[in-house]
């Protein structure tokens, strides 16, 4: 069933899918037995409370900040960009960030807070380094400028980011590297959620407010103009607003991919590609979604499973049954 035509729904989406999967998850984990803890455990058990009070409760938060934050960034991007196929970090932010991770853990210290500072200054960097550059380009349109210019500044951060894996201690910084690229939120807490709350809440709801002017950015420079927008202010302030949501999230859980690819796409699928519409199912789903992965993640198995192992796994075997559908229309 489409609920293209039945958008009365979305209220459900955007509310109760949510809010079931996050309720659910505070009782998901491996304590006082592996899956589930029981109701009357948490009632009555102080460590179960200070379990999830403590710990779980500030990375259910972060989960779901994450996945609001990157679907919505990705979606915001597909339309202004007219690509399907663009992700969030595509403007040299994910590799960014990585790199002033690594770059913090060899030689800064490997302190959760000079890592994500360092992570969020160079993932903004990697955006300001991308808009120089394609400021320079001297052929195609802005678009496509951007574009390649995101192509050549991820490459550079990712050579960066070999030289310094290449650099860092095998016994110690090497490993501590590895773990933040493949993303996880196992060692979250309330510090790290306040970290990215404001921001992510400021952004989200620009996004949100703005989402209906997506469809006359996504028309083109000359036609959006003419329908009376200012183009470069408002792709600016989204492509900014974007840029700075996904890289606080980033630097708190590491590299997690295919959320902001694919979660835009299953929106588009649910209420049609107007963006007034799918911009805040996106959102929703996308925060579900994030929190359903991280449950996977640490209750799958005895040793925490890499978040970003997980996000990428059911992403593309997401995006290969969109694809393959029978049902499946290219929509802009």
């Amino acid at each position: 069933m489409t609920l293209k035509k039945n958008l009365w729904l979305s209220p459900i989406i955007l509310i109760l899918i949510p809010l079931l999967v996050f309720l659910i998850s505070l009782v998901m984990g491996r304590y006082p037995k592996p899956l589930f803890m029981p109701l009357s455990v948490l009632l009555n058990d102080e460590l179960a409370q200070r379990l999830v009070f403590s710990l779980r409760l500030p990375r259910l938060l972060s989960a779901l900040c994450l996945g609001m934050a990157l679907s919505a960034a990705g979606g915001v991007m597909q339309m202004l960009f007219r690509n399907p196929l663009i992700e969030p970090g595509f403007l040299g932010v994910t590799q960014g960030a990585g790199f002033g991770a690594a770059l913090s853990i060899i030689f800064l210290g490997s302190s959760p807070l000079l890592v994500e500072t360092s992570a969020t200054l160079f993932a903004v960097l990697g955006l300001l380094f991308s808009y120089f550059i394609a400021r320079r380009i001297r052929f195609g349109g802005w678009v496509l400028r951007l574009i390649l210019a995101g192509i050549a500044v991820s490459a550079f951060f990712s050579a960066g980011l070999g030289v310094l894996k290449y650099l860092a201690d095998p016994t110690s910084q090497l490993p501590e590297i590895t773990f933040w690229l493949l993303g996880g939120l196992w060692s979250v807490t309330w510090r790290d959620l306040f970290y990215i709350l404001p921001v992510v809440v400021i952004g989200l709801v620009i996004i949100y407010l703005m989402r209906w002017r997506l469809n006359l950015l996504s028309l083109g420079d000359e036609t959006a103009a003419s329908l009376g927008v200012s183009v470069k202010r408002e792709r600016t302030l989204l492509l900014g607003v974007s840029v700075a949501i996904t890289a606080v999230v980033v630097s708190v859980a590491g590299i997690v991919g295919w959320i902001g690819l694919i979660i835009p796409h299953i929106a588009r699928r649910l209420v049609g590609a107007n963006s007034a519409n799918f911009i805040p199912v996106s959102i929703a789903i996308g925060g579900a979604f994030a929190i359903l992965c991280d449950d996977i993640a640490r209750t799958l198995s005895a040793g925490e499973i890499p978040l970003g192992i997980i996000t990428s796994l059911l992403g593309a075997v997401i995006f290969l049954v969109l694809m393959i559908s029978p049902g499946m229309r290219l929509q802009r």
